[in-house]
C-alpha cells in the first residue's frame, strides 16, 4: 500500500507498484490496467494523483492510453543495434526479426547537392534509397551515397533483397574499419512522411553516418530516418565491430 508519511510522492509510489505488477506478470502485455477511478478507490487517493502515476509509466513506454478504451500494458520494445558495421539488415536478422527491404531508388550515379555533412557534396557519388519494413510497417528509411570510384559498377548489381554490406565485402573485398555517426530528432518532409506512413509532424530519429575503409575515409555516407514507435535503436559502446 501507499505510505503518506514517506518523502516519496504518492504518485511515484503508485507508479512503482504498477511497474512491479507489469514486471512480475500481474499485468501482462496487452492487458488493461484498472481504471483511474478504481485505482483511486483501491489506494485511497485522488484521481489526479493516479493520473500522475499513469503519466510516468506512459512516458516510460510501459503503458499506452487508448481513447475511449482505457490504459493498456505495452508489449516490450525490441532493441536493435542498428549502427554496427555489419549493416542494417544484419541488425534485424541478429534479433530474429524478418525485415523486408524495398529499393525506392535503384543505384545510380548522381551529382550530389550541397550539404555540409555529405562528403560527396558538389561532386559525384552513387546513390540509392531503400525502405525497411517489419510486419508490413515502415521502420527505417535509408538514403545511401557511395564513393564514385571505389564502388565502380555497383549500379549494375541488383541489390533487391541483398545486404549492402555483404555485397561490398563479396564484390569489392572491402570491409569498413571505422566510422562516425551523429544523432538528432527531426521531422520528415511530405514525401518521406508518406513513404514512412507517418504524419509530417511526427518526430523521428535522424542519423548521419560516415564509414571509413582502408582504401578511403568517408567512402559511404548515409542518412537514416528511424521510426522509434516499434523499436528502440541502440548503439553498442566499446568499439566498432562486424559482429
Amino acid at each position: 500500500m501507499l505510505n503518506p508519511q514517506s518523502p516519496i510522492p504518492l504518485y511515484h509510489q503508485l507508479a512503482d507498484i504498477l511497474m512491479e505488477g507489469i514486471r512480475s506478470g500481474e499485468y501482462p502485455p496487452g492487458v488493461r490496467i484498472p481504471s483511474e477511478p478504481q485505482l483511486a478507490k483501491d489506494y485511497g487517493i485522488g484521481r489526479p494523483t493516479v493520473r500522475q502515476a499513469i503519466d510516468v509509466l506512459v512516458r516510460k513506454r510501459l503503458l499506452s492510453r487508448r481513447r475511449g478504451s482505457g490504459t493498456y500494458v505495452r508489449a516490450p520494445e525490441q532493441e536493435i543495434d542498428l549502427f554496427s558495421l555489419a549493416g542494417t539488415s544484419s541488425a534485424f536478422h541478429k534479433k530474429g526479426i524478418a525485415v523486408e527491404v524495398q529499393l525506392l531508388d535503384k543505384t545510380k550515379r548522381v551529382k550530389v547537392a550541397p550539404d555540409a555533412e555529405n562528403p560527396f557534396a558538389g561532386g559525384l557519388a552513387f546513390f540509392l534509397s531503400r525502405l525497411n519494413r517489419v510486419a508490413g510497417v515502415p521502420v527505417l528509411l535509408e538514403e545511401i551515397y557511395l564513393h564514385p570510384v571505389l564502388f565502380k559498377g555497383i549500379e549494375m548489381i541488383d541489390l533487391t533483397g541483398q545486404s549492402l554490406s555483404q555485397v561490398v565485402e563479396s564484390s569489392y573485398y572491402m570491409r569498413p574499419v571505422g566510422g562516425r555517426q551523429t544523432f538528432r530528432i527531426g521531422c520528415l518532409d511530405a514525401g518521406k512522411a508518406t513513404v514512412m506512413a507517418i504524419d509530417i509532424d511526427t518526430p523521428v530519429l535522424v542519423v548521419h553516418r560516415l564509414l571509413n575503409f582502408k582504401q578511403s575515409r568517408n567512402a559511404v555516407f548515409s542518412v537514416l530516418y528511424c521510426n522509434t514507435d516499434t523499436f528502440v535503436f541502440s548503439q553498442q559502446i566499446g568499439g566498432l565491430s562486424h559482429d
